[in-house]
């Protein structure tokens, strides 16, 4: 299976702008720049934001699929994920990124509930993609 992205950037890294479109459709070139991965003016989005929402909907489902094998039924999860960048020597690296999980699973106990998100953290697809330090905190509710 393969998934497919496109980009097209335009001018310098400072004054420039690109376009990121999904071969899915739903991003059509959606805009980000200089201005909107390191600041907070500009209309457009910035690639951790992505990441962020890429790890979080692969965690959500992998939690569920835990859950469920065994016998668990979640009936909600809510999953906050930040992707923190930090500047050394000029350079930005996406350096961590905290994961808090909330969820509603009838029957299962916190101590079972945490088990599975944390093993939903490791094994998660996107997860495993990033080399980068991942914590979590995980909610029950009940």
């Amino acid at each position: 299976m393969n998934r497919k992205a496109s980009v097209v950037w335009r001018g310098n890294l400072r004054d420039g702008a690109g376009t990121l479109s999904t071969e899915s459709g739903l991003l059509r070139d959606a805009p980000y720049s200089f201005r909107t991965q390191f600041g907070k003016d500009g209309d457009g989005t910035n690639l951790e934001e992505l990441i962020a929402a890429a790890l979080g909907g692969s965690f959500s489902m992998t939690l569920s699929d835990e859950l469920e094998r065994s016998g668990l039924h979640p009936e909600q999860i809510e999953t906050a994920v930040i992707a923190k960048m930090e500047e050394s020597k000029g350079s930005w690296t996406l350096a961590r990124i905290e994961i808090e999980v909330r969820a509603k699973v009838p029957n299962a106990t916190q101590n079972y509930f945490i088990d599975a998100a944390l093993a939903a953290k490791t094994n998660s697809p996107m997860a495993r993609l990033l080399n980068t330090s991942i914590s979590m905190i995980g909610h029950l509710d009940a």
